[in-house]
């Protein structure tokens, strides 16, 4: 068990779309008790899920409590960003009980892991668990790579290929980290679909692991929070397709930012961001859009072709500004023709 004057923090990993920001309100409704406090890791310049758990903010994880890193990976910024935005967690007038970290869905977690080494913070924090989500329904898909049946093809027929794609590496890199894997949007997998993502899971884990099936987001905090990992301290235990090199790199995928004028048919560019999934091999879309006569902001997340989008609260005296951040790999990021698309659904 870790030091019970340690500060806990759980980081929640995770691919694009796998429900982290969803399990995180779920937590900050459900404290059990707790001062919380989130740290969110985006890729790319636009945080769109740490506005999103702002809107969520209460008494038990206030607003200054949820903070953002929005510029790089946090295990990239130790020293510039990561190490002093928990020393001003720690300095708050009511320090937190418990920190969340939700990583970028591209992160590998073990070199976040090997960042709480740090003299400034090692004898103050230390890594509860770490909860990696998997979406059960495109798991068992095999949609956790870009083209799961082209790739192992291409391996079988050339026995000079031993490496997985980047986002099989991603993905494996977060299960093998673990201390628990939630198997996300269980009611779209169904149960067919979740013995598959599990039997999938379970192939790639490098130890006996809890592999949990969830529904947006909801489950009981006490199986995830105060495991008493100290998972700083396991290194050994969580292998990594990294170990042994000196760094890590995130040139295998890209993010630009979309600016749109007003929408009126949001169907309309949920459709043109399925095109860009089929046709361009996006993997991420999100971002809020404003709709031509309505008070709300629109609020749009997709996962490849899997578009939602709702209405989360009112522009108020904001700036009704449509962005979206589009991440896909970075051989296929063709920024004038994403836009192209994206504005298509915009009328004339």
């Amino acid at each position: 068990m870790s030091d019970l004057t340690k500060t806990p923090v759980t980081v929640i990993t995770g691919f694009l779309g796998s429900g982290k920001t969803t399990l995180i309100r779920h937590l900050m409704a459900n404290p059990q008790g707790r001062r919380l406090a989130v740290l969110v890791n985006e890729f790319g310049t636009v945080g769109v899920d740490g506005e999103i758990l702002k809107s969520c903010a209460d008494e038990n994880c206030p607003a200054e409590n949820i903070l953002e890193l929005s510029n790089g990976c946090i295990c990239c910024t130790v020293a510039d960003d990561f190490i002093p935005t928990l020393e001003r967690l720690m300095a708050m007038p009511r320090k937190p009980d418990h920190i969340l970290i939700e990583t970028s869905g591209l992160a590998l977690p073990k070199p976040l892991l090997k960042a709480f080494d740090w003299p400034a913070i090692r004898s103050r924090i230390t890594v509860d668990g770490v909860i990696a989500l998997a979406d059960a329904e495109a798991v068992a898909a095999g949609r956790f790579a870009p083209d799961e049946s082209a790739v192992q093809a291409q391996r079988e027929a050339d026995d000079s290929l031993d490496h997985e794609t980047p986002l099989s590496e991603v993905f494996e890199d977060q299960i093998a980290c673990a201390d628990v894997v939630l198997l996300t949007k269980a009611d779209l997998a169904g149960e067919a679909g979740l013995a598959t993502a599990r039997a999938v899971i379970e192939a790639e884990v490098p130890r006996r692991l809890p592999i949990l099936p969830v529904t947006e987001g909801a489950i009981d905090p006490k199986v995830i929070l105060g495991l008493g990992a100290a998972a700083e301290d396991d290194l050994a235990a969580r292998p990594s397709h990294h170990d042994g090199a000196d760094d890590h790199e995130h040139e295998d995928f890209d993010t630009v930012v979309i600016e749109l004028p007003e929408i009126e048919d949001p169907q309309a560019l949920a459709r043109a961001i399925e095109r860009l999934a089929a046709e361009q091999n996006i993997l991420r879309v999100k971002g809020h859009v404003a709709v031509a006569g309505k008070p709300m902001r629109l609020l749009v997340q997709a996962v490849g072709a899997r578009v939602r989008h709702q209405y989360d609260r009112p522009w108020g005296d904001a700036a009704r500004l449509s962005r979206l951040v589009v991440i896909a790999e970075h051989d296929d990021v063709d920024e004038a023709a994403i836009r192209d698309v994206l504005l298509g659904a915009v009328p004339a």
